[in-house]
């Protein structure tokens, strides 16, 4: 990992010094749902509807596995959630990432509604990230957009 806060989406007491996204949406209602969207975070597919050229490790997010997305850059999977009513992981960016940080999905069922939960905090880790300024802010609010739509599917 290139950064040293690993594991600090679980408690959702996000680090200082990072940007922090904090996103809870309705996708649906029904164990159906919550089972079809449980099966399209843990088999990377909603990457794949998100972003070009998604490599994992292996076809089940699990971990260790590891994940390359776009232009090669690697996050690692660093825990799993797999209660009856929750499911879902978080990965963190390895080293040669332009970002450090930690990204957390989640699929929770409550009360016969479907909720997709993602919880972020990243932070430059390249000369060129840190030029991206906005626009780097911008491109993850456009990704985690397309990643609540896949699960919406």
């Amino acid at each position: 990992m290139n950064y040293d806060e690993v594991g600090a989406t679980r408690s959702g007491i996000l680090p200082d010094g990072y940007h922090h996204v904090r996103r809870r949406e309705l996708i649906g209602s029904g164990r159906t749902a919550f089972d079809a969207a449980a099966d399209t975070l843990m088999t990377w597919e909603m990457h794949r509807q998100s972003l070009p050229r998604v490599r994992p490790s292996r076809g089940r997010v699990e971990v260790g596995s590891t994940v390359s997305m776009v232009t090669g850059f690697r996050c690692e999977v660093v825990y799993v959630v797999d209660e009856p009513d929750r499911i879902g992981f978080a990965y963190g960016t390895l080293g040669g990432h332009p970002e450090c940080g930690e990204e957390s999905f989640l699929v929770e069922f409550d009360a016969g509604d479907v909720y997709v939960v993602i919880t972020a905090f990243s932070r430059p880790g390249t000369w060129y990230a840190q030029l991206a300024g906005p626009v780097g802010r911008w491109a993850q609010q456009r990704i985690t957009d397309r990643y609540v739509a896949a699960l919406r599917r």
